[in-house]
């Protein structure tokens, strides 16, 4: 046995977003674009080292709302007429910049890019949870979920049912994307109180994921510190972030994606270039939009940027990974001496991270699992892994927590967002109280349909991606708009089921625009 382990965990979630209304969606690309830079890469990487023999055993905790959208056949058709728009422009960037080699390597690098998705694409007919069910059941990745629509369960624990069916239906979207029973979850945005162990433990899981200071400051003091999960009450075990290897992947400051040789992801040919060559590209003909083919590295933290080379940014990842390693030997060299077990070292990323706004990221991933794999002292485990060999952690209950600024769920309520609240707490309330009054309703009938769709805007509207946006100040007018909808549908569809009016067409149509959860049963708020 090595005398310490790492876990790798990679978190992949998207808020739904799915407009069938309109011929194409901006927020739409934000899944186009995860699939190209990030999840296909990432098949990629564990097919090639499973091709090479080489161990691997990293946990991809993937979001029931991720996994509604890479099932649904209308976002497939999109992502596969957005792929080839973007082989048409990698294959005119090929002629385009033919008089400079250096831009040339790289437009080259992108046409390959664009042939290697629609490769993995087409090899699983447009199904990449396949594809990643596959890389589970052939031990390289354990895959986890996280609540339904990343519901923030600090705030929603209000309504005890809200939670609830946050948890239970992910349990359930999870069996049935991968035919097993969920083994943990990434609580979202890492947002834990005392007694959500008690919902994850209904769901099937055994294990969930908090920030450092949860385990610090646990009930009790951890005699391991956060070097080794801590057992609730109930036996479920809580996995404490790593906040040294997060901080090389995540600090803008400290991170390896900051590296001068590395692509610059905000110098986009959908800004650099005139209009009219991009024009086809642009989300109406008269928007600029990023397009994903970027020419620069990052140089430095002035506007003056120089040609991206491929080369030297592969000898930065190889350095990174070496680099990775050495720090994480070091790590388990200073826990190993006060422990009689073998500390686990939890690196928490968010999926996305890797491709899409760090483009060596999955590189940098595939160089680091094979450097791991010849070294004696350091092996890649999973929380099953750990819980496997170590069925008996030490036993105390995390404090409350969040990760994120300040770590205590500023970032998700706050006075830019928490005006969303009231009415997010008085629709569960109201959900709970038809759901216990209708439980007899006819399976089928409008009525029961009707529920069934306001349970799903009711998740919908939860969604902690949207205080989260509005935090941030992007994107905030659709968040406002995705909250405010959710909302109005599902106040709409309980008032019709109250007197007794529901209308089968519009109810139709609302089934058809949010179609998410298709067997989601109202009862669980019961």
């Amino acid at each position: 046995m090595a005398r310490g382990s790492l876990a790798l965990v990679l978190h992949a979630h998207l808020p739904y977003v799915r407009h069938p209304e309109y011929e194409s969606f901006l927020e739409e690309r934000w899944l186009f674009e995860a699939i190209i830079d990030t999840y296909v890469p990432l098949i990629r990487v564990f097919e090639s080292l499973a091709a090479d023999g080489v161990p691997a055993r990293v946990t991809l905790s993937i979001s029931p709302t991720l996994l509604a959208m890479l099932d649904d056949a209308l976002l497939r058709e999109r992502f596969g007429a957005h792929l080839a728009a973007m082989t048409r422009l990698a294959d005119r960037e090929i002629l385009r910049t033919h008089g400079d080699p250096r831009l040339l390597e790289v437009a080259r690098m992108y046409r390959r890019i664009m042939y290697e998705t629609d490769e993995t694409w087409t090899a699983y007919g447009g199904n990449l949870v396949a594809a990643f069910r596959k890389l589970q059941d052939a031990g390289l990745l354990e895959i986890a979920t996280a609540s339904a629509t990343h519901g923030f369960l600090p705030i929603l624990k209000t309504s005890p049912g809200a939670v609830r069916a946050q948890v239970e239906v992910a349990g359930e979207i999870y069996r049935r994307a991968f035919g097993r029973t969920v083994p943990g979850f990434w609580l979202p945005e890492c947002g834990y109180y005392p007694g959500v162990e008690e919902h994850v433990e209904a769901a099937g899981g055994r294990y969930f994921f908090v920030d450092t200071h949860a385990i610090l400051n646990a009930e009790e003091r951890p005699r391991y510190g956060y070097a080794a999960p801590l057992a609730c009450p109930n036996g479920v075990a809580a996995f404490g972030r790593d906040p040294a290897s997060s901080r090389l992947v995540w600090s803008a400051n400290e991170g390896y994606p900051g590296d001068p040789w590395y692509r610059d992801f905000y110098r986009d040919i959908g800004f650099d270039l005139d209009f009219e060559l991009i024009r086809p590209y642009s989300l109406d003909g008269h928007t600029r939009i990023f397009t994903g083919i970027k020419y620069h590295r990052i140089t430095g933290p002035t506007d003056r940027k120089e040609p991206y080379e491929p080369a030297r940014a592969a000898e930065r990842v190889e350095a990174h990974a070496e680099d990775f390693v050495r720090r994480q030997l070091e790590t388990v060299e200073r826990f190993a001496p006060a422990m009689d077990r073998p500390p686990v070292i939890v690196a928490l990323y968010d999926a996305e991270l890797f491709g899409h706004w760090w483009f060596e990221g999955p590189r940098w991933l595939d160089r680091l699992i094979r450097r791991i794999a010849t070294e004696d002292g350091l092996e890649l485990v999973t929380p099953g892994d750990d819980l496997a060999r170590h069925p008996e952690p030490q036993r105390a209950r995390p404090s409350a927590s969040s990760w994120g600024e300040k770590g205590y769920s500023e970032f998700w309520l706050n006075p830019g967002n928490d005006w969303i609240y009231r009415h997010l707490h008085d629709a569960a309330a109201r959900m709970q109280r038809l759901a216990g009054g209708r439980a007899e309703e006819p399976e089928g009938s409008l009525a029961d349909r009707a529920l069934r769709q306001a349970a799903r805007s009711l998740l919908l509207a939860q969604a902690s991606d949207w205080p989260f946006i509005m935090k941030t100040g992007t994107s905030v007018t659709y968040a406002h708009n995705r909250i405010r909808d959710n909302l109005a549908r599902f106040h709409y569809l309980c008032d019709a089921v109250e007197a007794g009016a529901v209308d089968g067409a519009k109810l139709a149509a609302l089934e058809t625009m949010d179609a998410i959860f298709p067997d989601l049963d109202f009862r669980i708020y019961a």
